[in-house]
């Protein structure tokens, strides 16, 4: 049977990745940089003359409605309707782009991919917030983790660079982007992540604040400092490293400052890696043993020297620095003499979208 062609839609909140998966192997691809709202005749170019067998669309949170890869029927379309107010920055536009590639692409299977299938099994005591019964119960508040496409393909390619079944490893994976987590992955299933019900929970990240007091937000709000909508903006636009620096949202940019001796960048990114470390350190918590740690994402992967200060300041956890600089392929970059191997996966989302899509259309993925 011929390799099955899939189209892979991964819309961020202000830009668009297309990729055209044959098999295993990147056929085409474009990316867009500019919000997914304002790219209709980029996709309308991009998919005018392609050929594929499926459409996989990434779906950041798919509630509890979606919690698995499914085909596109009017019960999948209201749940992602259901589900825009817990991730507004991506859900829309998921949504957007379903409408419009259903009418380029009419012919063929679209299929939702939710990043929260992969956190779907996280074990009761972690997905659950001492929050009161009757709130959790209406309203299904619960920790529902992200990234999870990043996280699955990091998990497979850790298993090959290892030589082991992932599903006999204990693994703490950093995904390091504009949207940044973490993850404790026992057996090849998600056991504790730092993002919650939202994508706004956990780590620091380019734009987005990351785990906060939720006393202090209601200070904030209580005393009339800010309103809803100017703290909503803010935590979400205008705060991690953008808030921080006042400068740039980009750590190859605070990176270059730092070593000019831009002390605001510097401490910026001191802050950054401190709080990785802290919620690696958080979710380690919930593995037997660390058998290794993984970086991917934009960061994770082009950034050794986040990598290095972020490895190197986890010794509580046998993890030591050092790393190699080489991001030529998925490696292990850690010393041969390491305890615990560091290695670093460059994120391929689409990869992982196109096996998702395939568990659930009528031909196999080869």
């Amino acid at each position: 049977m011929a390799p099955v062609r899939t189209l892979t839609v991964n819309p961020g909140s202000g830009s668009l990745r297309l990729h055209v998966v044959d098999g295993e192997d990147v056929a085409d691809s474009v990316e867009i940089g500019k919000p997914p709202a304002d790219a209709t005749e980029d996709v309308r170019s991009f998919v005018k003359d392609v050929r594929v067998d499926a459409v996989a669309h990434r779906l950041v949170h798919g509630g509890t409605a979606l919690v698995a890869p499914a085909v596109v029927d009017s019960r999948v379309r209201e749940a992602i309707t259901q589900a825009k107010s817990l991730a507004p920055e991506h859900v829309p536009n998921t949504e957007a782009l379903l409408e419009l590639l259903t009418g380029l692409l009419p012919d063929v299977p679209h299929v939702v991919c939710p990043d929260t299938a992969f956190h779907q099994g996280l074990p009761e005591v972690a997905r659950t917030y001492p929050l009161p019964a009757r709130w959790r119960e209406r309203w299904d508040l619960r920790r529902y983790g992200f990234h999870g496409h990043s996280f699955a393909w990091a998990v497979r390619r850790a298993g090959e660079l290892l030589g082991r079944p992932p599903d006999g490893l204990g693994l703490l994976v950093a995904h390091l982007s504009g949207g940044s987590s973490v993850c404790a992955v026992s057996g090849g299933r998600s056991v504790d992540t730092s993002m919650g019900f939202t994508p706004l929970e956990g780590a620091m990240m380019a734009k987005r604040s990351g785990s906060v007091d939720p006393g202090m937000l209601l200070w904030l709000l209580r005393e009339g400092h800010v309103g809803l909508d100017e703290l909503e903006d803010g935590l979400y636009h205008h705060s991690g490293l953008l808030g921080l620096s006042g400068t740039s949202d980009d750590t190859r940019e605070l990176v270059r400052d730092s070593r000019s001796g831009d002390a605001g960048a510097r401490f910026t990114m001191a802050v950054f890696e401190h709080r990785v470390r802290r919620e690696l350190a958080a979710v380690a918590a919930s593995l037997d043993r660390v058998d290794a740690l993984v970086f991917t994402g934009d960061i994770g992967w082009d950034q050794p020297e986040v990598a290095e200060a972020v490895a190197r300041g986890l010794g509580v956890l046998g993890i030591q620095g050092d790393l190699s600089t080489d991001r030529s392929q998925d490696a292990i970059i850690s010393g041969r003499d390491a305890r615990i191997p560091v290695l670093t996966v460059r994120s391929r989302e689409e990869l992982s979208l196109a096996a998702a899509a395939a568990t659930v259309t009528s031909r196999p993925a080869a």
